[in-house]
This record gives structure tokens, C-alpha cells and sequence, in this order.
């Protein structure tokens, strides 16, 4: 079997040759363990210290394209070099490399096809407690979004089997850590996380650039990730608020009406008649935003089927390539 890991980058020169010094070349369970770095349009010498450090392949992109584009454009190279087990780690070194055959583990005896490493969040210093609260509530809206029980849905350290990664898609551009695991529960993925350990913080973190901005990010994200995956719920549960309020103004005005006071409260019968009006039409939008998630389910399979094939006659080359060298 083979292992790949890789490391989306972004003008890194400086914190990747502390990353790669710490990533092993044998793993239990692999005949072979190669590193992959995928240069996100840096403006330094990330490429060339990559190579320099014995990296075994690098992927450019011509410019900066973001963490989520990054790393789906990591799987893709991976699955072209006939990876077997995939793991993504960071290149500011904050997970312990160490931790990587634990991350493997699950998917190598065959009992999940996704791991996360879950970070000892609240110990971890230099997190500061918004960062903190968030990680833990976004984490919690992955668990309502997906049906798993991935205690830090942030984290993005993780393991996946080729059959996993091929069926990934991203429609973030900020992040990739949500989406994918929500993607797993919602294809029946066996999805789990194991304990991991965190070094000392080298840099600021690139997606962290201020709390304000985070806090906005995050909260996009959450709605968005709720829009996309859960779209009935989402606009069935404003629908239901907006025409249950309505109802109940409607409920105020008929109190007054059979009191002989109605003329007075006209505005709370246009008021309800507004909002019931709303209600209704949202409700109609979470009907319609439903059908539109399973055909966007059904355009995800045909690109899983279509990938599969792309890949297989690399595959097989692969498969070739390794008896030669085996005998």
C-alpha cells in the first residue's frame, strides 16, 4: 500500500523544512510513504525548499487560489500518483507528525474510510477563548449537520482511503475541514477521530487574521454549510417561524375583532397578513432548495463515477509499476 502525505502551502519556506524534518518515511501497514506539497501560488521559495528537503512531488497553481481549492487540488494529485491512504497535515507544524500512524490505523485495518485528528483544544495556549468557543461551535454544527460525532470538526489533520478522497467535493473557498466531513456523513462514510498531539505555534495563523474576521467567516461558513446540506431544514424551520408569528398576531387582531375593538388594530391584521405571506413563500423555497440538494447529490455521483474512471488506467499503470519493482 501506498501512503501520501500531503502539505498545502502558501509561502512556507521558512516553517516547511521544520514540517518535513518531523514526517516519517515508513509507517506500519505501507510498503511505501512519499510527501507531497502543493504550492498555492507562493511568492517565496516554497517550491524549491520542498524539493530540496526530498519532497517527492509538487503541484503549483500559477496563483493564489485559497485552502479549500489547495487541498482538493492535493487529493487529485495524490490519486494520480496511485495513493492507497492519503493524510493532510499543515506547513505551519502544528500537529505532531508523530501522531500520523495513529491517524492511519483505522483505515488500514479496514474500519473507517475518513479519520480527523482531534486537538486537546482547550489546553492548546495559544488559542485564544473566542477561538476556542467557536472551534467547539462549529464542530457542533458539524455533528447537527452530518449525524457524526467528530469532536474538532476544524482540525486538519486527517486520514482518508483513495475511495474517500475520490468522492470529496469542496464548494468552500475559505476552508475545507467543515465540508468534508459533513460530505462523509452524508454519504455514509465510516467516519471516526483519534487523539492528537499539537506542537508550539511557529506563526500566526493564515486564516485566523483577526477575531472579527474570523467570528464573520465562521458564522458564514456555519449558514452556508446549513444551506447547502441542509436546505429543507434550514428555510422550512424560518418558514415555520415567520408563519407561526403571523398566526399568532392573526390570533391578536381576531381577539380584539370579537371584542368590538378590531378597527384599532388593523396594522396587526396587515402585520399578519404579511408575515403568514412570508412564511408560506419559504416554505415553498425549502421545498424547492430540497429538490435542488438531491440533484446536486446526483451530479456529485456522476463525478465520483467519471473521476473513477479517469483514474483507473493511472491506477493500473501504478499497480504495474510496483509488481516490477517488487520482483
Amino acid at each position: 500500500m501506498k501512503l501520501i502525505i500531503q502539505i498545502p502551502c502558501f509561502n512556507e519556506a521558512e516553517t516547511l523544512p521544520v514540517v518535513l524534518a518531523a514526517l516519517p518515511r515508513q509507517i506500519p501497514g505501507f510498503d511505501q510513504v512519499e510527501w507531497l506539497v502543493i504550492d498555492d501560488g507562493s511568492n517565496d521559495d516554497t517550491a524549491d525548499v520542498a524539493k530540496a528537503h526530498g519532497v517527492d512531488h509538487v503541484v503549483r497553481h500559477g496563483h493564489n487560489q485559497g485552502l479549500a481549492r489547495t487541498f482538493m487540488t492535493g487529493l487529485d494529485a495524490c490519486l494520480r500518483q496511485g495513493a492507497d491512504v492519503i493524510v493532510n497535515t499543515d506547513a505551519d507544524n502544528q500537529y505532531d507528525a508523530n501522531d500520523i500512524p495513529a491517524l492511519t490505523r483505522p483505515i488500514v485495518s479496514g474500519e473507517a474510510d475518513i479519520v480527523v485528528g482531534a486537538r486537546p483544544i482547550q489546553t492548546i495556549e495559544h488559542f485564544s477563548p473566542v477561538k476556542k468557543l467557536l472551534q467547539k461551535l462549529g464542530s457542533r454544527v458539524v455533528q447537527l449537520a452530518s449525524g457524526t460525532d467528530i469532536p474538532d470538526a476544524p482540525s486538519g489533520f486527517r486520514a482518508m482511503s483513495a475511495s474517500a478522497a475520490s468522492r470529496l467535493m469542496v464548494f468552500s473557498g475559505y476552508t475545507y475541514t467543515l465540508e468534508t466531513i459533513i460530505q462523509a456523513g452524508q454519504k455514509n462514510m465510516a467516519i471516526t477521530s483519534v487523539p492528537v498531539r499539537v506542537n508550539e505555534d511557529l506563526r500566526p495563523s493564515r486564516l485566523v487574521k483577526s477575531i472579527p474576521s474570523y467570528i464573520k467567516r465562521s458564522i458564514a461558513t456555519i449558514i452556508r454549510i446549513f444551506v447547502i446540506y441542509r436546505p429543507f431544514r434550514f428555510f422550512g424551520l424560518i418558514g415555520a417561524f415567520l408563519f407561526g408569528l403571523g398566526f399568532l398576531v392573526g390570533l391578536r387582531f381576531l381577539f380584539f375583532y370579537l371584542s368590538g375593538n378590531g378597527d384599532g388594530h388593523v396594522q396587526s391584521l396587515i402585520l399578519a397578513g404579511v408575515l403568514l405571506g412570508m412564511g408560506f413563500q419559504t416554505i415553498l423555497i425549502a421545498f424547492v432548495a430540497d429538490l435542488l440538494a438531491a440533484n446536486r447529490q446526483l451530479l456529485e455521483e456522476l463525478r465520483t463515477e467519471q473521476k473513477a474512471q479517469r483514474l483507473l488506467p493511472l491506477q493500473k499503470t501504478t499497480v504495474t509499476k510496483r509488481a516490477k519493482e517488487a520482483s
